[in-house]
């Protein structure tokens, strides 16, 4: 049995004097003072989870729409007393067309297929609700 390469994916953010965030040299945006680097990584949280969504749901030729917001708490840890988020909760609204038969496993793979979330040390707790009714 051959082992599959596994692939690597490079990343970049800059940010300038005056507070202009670009990523890979792009797309610049201004972040306003009340962007806190905790925003950032919930956002990212959220943005993650929506496209490992839309892979997983694309290979199953599923449609969808879909909103979300996220919130998180810091503070020290017991372990290391560093700062740190120590809860997280992730709720999404989406819309699919089809709905799967399969759909607890379509959510599962969009929690575990982003790295973001795999990432974090507080590990998120997801909430969903699809197509007008809760989920798990």
């Amino acid at each position: 049995m051959s082992v599959k390469p596994s692939q690597t994916f490079h990343y970049s953010v800059a940010q300038d004097r005056a507070a202009h965030v670009s990523a890979d040299g792009k797309d610049e945006v201004e972040l306003g003072a009340d962007w806190k680097p905790e925003h950032l990584v919930l956002a990212g949280l959220v943005r993650c989870t929506l496209e490992s969504l839309r892979f997983h749901a694309s290979r199953a030729a599923i449609d969808f729409v879909a909103s979300a917001s996220a919130s998180g708490t810091v503070t020290r840890r017991d372990d290391d007393e560093r700062y740190a988020f120590v809860e997280i909760s992730v709720e999404f609204e989406v819309e699919l067309e089809p709905q799967p038969d399969d759909l607890a496993e379509l959510l599962a793979k969009a929690e575990r297929d982003c790295f973001v979330g795999a990432s974090l040390t507080a590990k998120p707790a997801y909430r969903w609700r699809v197509n007008g009714a809760a989920v798990r």
